[in-house]
């Protein structure tokens, strides 16, 4: 328009009123602008036809002939190719304009073609201006509307005025005229934000087992996983900002309210390493086709995450005493993570000495997500990956360290392999007296052709209950003092 109007100078403001701006803007059809659509006509044919027309003069003397392609990243390397040459040398008065929002294919089809260009990106626009161009236009159609409304439609167009526009017409479809958030999200199907909330204090108080029914009633509303996270991520972040003594701004009023309630329930280490564990966990989370099982195991981390630290806390304190009173003693037996030691580095005193803390599965397991994003910034990408689809299953007294691959790979496994001293590196940092790392490799021998395969032994119920209290213990080391002192059993009444 600002090339071409009748009453503006090239480059200038384009007046909205003479013909020629009133047909670009009213999407006439015009000689002069020609819009191509690179998707459908992308091949080297149709840039060769391109090139031919653009070689014709405008309409008029002091008009210019623009060409704008839409989805440019789709043209092919071919195509580019034939438009090289006239970018290079275009004719006199003709501008082309190429539109796309992947310009990383352009560059990788064709890197010369950027050079012969002047790019111009442009940004998203922020939640908060949209959400005034919304009270604006609404203002104007006089039609109510709730605020908390307004920002669940403003953060859900990530940036788009249009899909904005869009989202708020298809809410007032649904209804009387009136837009109100109860309506907003039962269009977008999101989750309401006191959910979160409750799901904030199913975390802080260590429910891991409510995760569950909390993910099935999701699922049973036919909640969107992947919107579901995104609105988990904007909580997190918004407690973690009220922490650390900012505010929340990419919540309700209501919402920053009961965040600043929650205020230090969960510490901002742990809501910093939610927040990592999301973000890695990302594009394998776009991929899977368990999501629901993908996000019910994420949560059980991360209501399980504050209780590795408050095990080891309580389990360092059997170290030391309050002032004024004895220093406890324990007896650990051979196996226990807690292993008796003196407390100096002198002879050992005869008689009870004191506990010194070790490494433990439990406090390993709380940390290695640490250890991949510690692993992943050293630029050792596919020890990373291996290291993220393994999880530690066992340590010894000795500090021998035992991993297992969620999945047989041998990239994986090559990778944990030769890079073993890495990683005790790093881990016997956190943990005193790691000194060995072991992968655990299930091994299968085929039977004989011919021979009768053994036939699976038959589960009781007994045995059932004994795996299942192993488990336990294995993941707490005080409650499996707990069982070995008070000799508990496990009961299923209640689950």
């Amino acid at each position: 328009m600002a090339l071409n109007c009748e009453k503006g100078s090239p480059g200038g403001e384009p007046c909205g009123d003479c013909s020629s701006c009133s047909r670009i803007w009213a999407g006439s059809t015009s000689l002069d602008v020609v819009e191509i659509d690179a998707a459908s006509n992308r091949g080297v044919d149709d840039a060769r036809d391109l090139r031919e027309r653009a070689m014709y003069a405008p309409s008029g003397d002091e008009r210019y002939k623009v060409y704008i392609v839409d989805e440019a990243h789709m043209l092919t390397r071919e195509a580019w190719n034939a438009l090289l040459k006239i970018l290079e040398e275009p004719p006199p008065r003709v501008v082309f304009v190429f539109a796309t929002t992947e310009p990383h294919k352009i560059a990788q089809a064709a890197a010369p073609v950027l050079s012969r260009l002047q790019r111009f990106d442009f940004k998203r626009i922020g939640p908060a201006e949209i959400r005034a161009r919304l009270e604006t236009v609404l203002g104007l159609e006089q039609v109510k509307s709730e605020p908390e409304s307004l920002t669940m439609i403003s953060r859900a167009a990530d940036g788009s005025m249009r899909d904005a526009l869009s989202l708020t017409d298809q809410v007032l479809a649904m209804g009387d005229g009136v837009l109100t958030a109860a309506r907003v999200r039962d269009a977008l199907g999101l989750v309401p934000e006191d959910e979160y909330l409750v799901l904030l204090d199913l975390i802080a108080e260590r429910r891991a087992a409510d995760v569950f029914p909390f993910v099935g009633k999701l699922a049973d509303a036919g909640v969107d996983f992947g919107q579901f996270l995104a609105g988990l991520g904007d909580m997190l972040r918004g407690q973690l900002a009220v922490n650390l003594g900012g505010d929340a701004t990419d919540v309700s009023d209501h919402a920053r309210k009961e965040l600043g309630a929650r205020r230090g329930r969960i510490g901002a280490a742990d809501l910093l390493r939610m927040l990592g564990v999301m973000g890695d966990s990302e594009l394998r989370f776009k991929r899977s086709s368990q999501q629901q099982l993908l996000v019910e195991t994420m949560l059980v981390r991360f209501a399980l995450m504050d209780r590795t630290a408050a095990v080891e806390d309580m389990l360092k304190a059997l170290g030391g005493s309050p002032r004024g009173r004895p220093t406890p003693t324990l007896a650990a037996p051979p196996d226990s993570p807690v292993r008796a030691a003196p407390a100096s580095t002198e002879a050992p005193p005869r008689g009870p000495v004191q506990a010194r803390i070790r490494a433990d599965i439990n406090a390993v397991t709380g940390r290695w997500d640490d250890l991949v994003t510690r692993v992943r910034g050293t630029g050792k990408a596919l020890l990373a990956a291996a290291l993220e689809a393994s999880s530690p299953v066992a340590i010894t007294a000795k500090g021998d360290l035992t991993i297992e691959l969620d999945e047989p790979n041998d990239f994986h496994a090559k990778a944990i392999e030769q890079a073993k001293d890495d990683v005790l590196a790093i881990l016997g940092e956190w943990f005193e007296g790691t000194h060995g790392l072991r992968l655990y490799r299930e091994e299968v021998t085929p039977k004989p052709r011919g021979e009768p395969q053994e036939r699976p032994k038959r589960m009781t119920d007994a045995m059932v209950k004994s795996e299942r209290l192993n488990a336990l213990r294995k993941k707490d080391a005080s409650l499996d003092a707990a069982i070995e002192i008070l000799d508990l059993e496990m009961d299923d009444r209640d689950t």
